[in-house]
């Protein structure tokens, strides 16, 4: 059931190439910058932050990496993804289509929230010119169906269709730009997984003698089989060398403890770096802790890929798992 947003700015004039994607005028590269840390120093190992989360301030991170070839594609054309209540996807997805000029329909995960006040991330959805289109739970896990796809588009017409997440072939090939931009700086890139795009996409873009490693944010073990389909779909077949580490997801999507607040709060102070609690703050810890463990070679270096910042707070993200 769709919601009433603001009129949504069309298609006209919108070229559908770099050039229009330049006038956002992104920071890429985006900046790499080393933290000194003792806990990782006393092993020898240097910390690096690849501050992804500068690249823009609507489209930060991954976001950037992860829409602009879909963007491209789309030429224009109306956008259609998947979100919950909370999804960052759909709140980049939604500033993109004010920024470029093109409309923008978010299907959204619980169709109890139609009869709800918009929370903020949806308020700023719709803000931006987004069509909210709230689904229950049973045809959400079914949005990759054929009949209920059809049904979409029979209700908005003809649409670039984006998955949850963003993360599809396109979206890999767009992050291998940021393996690229890593080559010959650390031995270890490391980023938070949710989808599986980013940490493909990374894989295949650094050298030869570097490797990936990908820290799950959420439960239940399936990111490598899509890590893996990803790449076969982006690339033809396996990319680059990566691996998984499952230990630090904290119980799954949106859930945290008190230690790791208190770690992000340390880590804000030591480096004056804003953490955002559900996937960087994930990554930092799962890091420190893999080389207090001695993961990482004396003499090597580890770059953190920071994909985003603090926004609304975590207990009230609950009900999201899309990124």
């Amino acid at each position: 059931m769709p919601s009433t947003p603001p009129d949504a700015p069309g298609p006209a004039g919108y070229p559908g190439t770099d050039h229009s994607l330049s006038r956002l005028q992104p920071v890429l590269p985006s900046p790499l910058q080393p933290a000194g840390d003792e806990r990782f120093a006393r092993h020898g190992v240097t910390l690096l932050l690849k501050r992804d989360d500068l690249i823009h301030a609507d489209l930060p991170g991954n976001k950037w990496r992860k829409l602009a070839p879909n963007l491209r594609a789309a030429a224009g054309r109306p956008v259609l993804t998947f979100g919950g209540a909370y999804s960052n996807h759909l709140r980049a997805t939604a500033a993109a289509g004010r920024l470029l000029g093109f409309r923008t329909i978010g299907v959204v995960r619980g169709d109890e929230l139609a009869h709800r006040p918009l929370n903020p991330s949806l308020a700023r959805c719709a803000a931006d010119g987004m069509l909210l289109h709230f689904v229950d739970r049973r045809t959400y896990r079914a949005k990759g169906d054929p009949q209920v796809l059809a049904g979409l588009l029979s209700t908005y017409g003809e649409c670039e269709v984006i998955p949850e997440g963003g993360s599809n072939a396109l979206a890999a090939q767009g992050c291998t730009e940021l393996g690229r931009e890593l080559r010959g700086t650390a031995g270890v890139a490391a980023v938070a997984c949710g989808t599986g795009g980013t940490l493909a996409g990374l894989a295949a873009g650094l050298a030869p003698g570097q490797r990936a490693l990908g820290i799950p944010v959420l439960r239940g073990g399936f990111l490598e089989d899509a890590v893996r389909d990803l790449q076969r779909e982006a690339f033809g077949g396996p990319a680059g060398t990566w691996s998984l580490d499952e230990r630090f997801h904290f119980g799954g999507y949106a859930r945290t403890t008190p230690a790791l607040h208190a770690f992000a709060d340390d880590f804000e102070d030591r480096h004056g770096l804003p953490v955002e609690r559900l996937y960087v703050a994930k990554l930092l810890y799962a890091l420190t802790v893999l080389a207090g463990e001695g993961a990482f070679p004396a003499g090597s270096a580890v770059a953190a890929v920071i994909t985003g910042r603090p926004d609304a707070p975590p207990e009230d993200q609950s009900s999201d798992s899309s990124r």
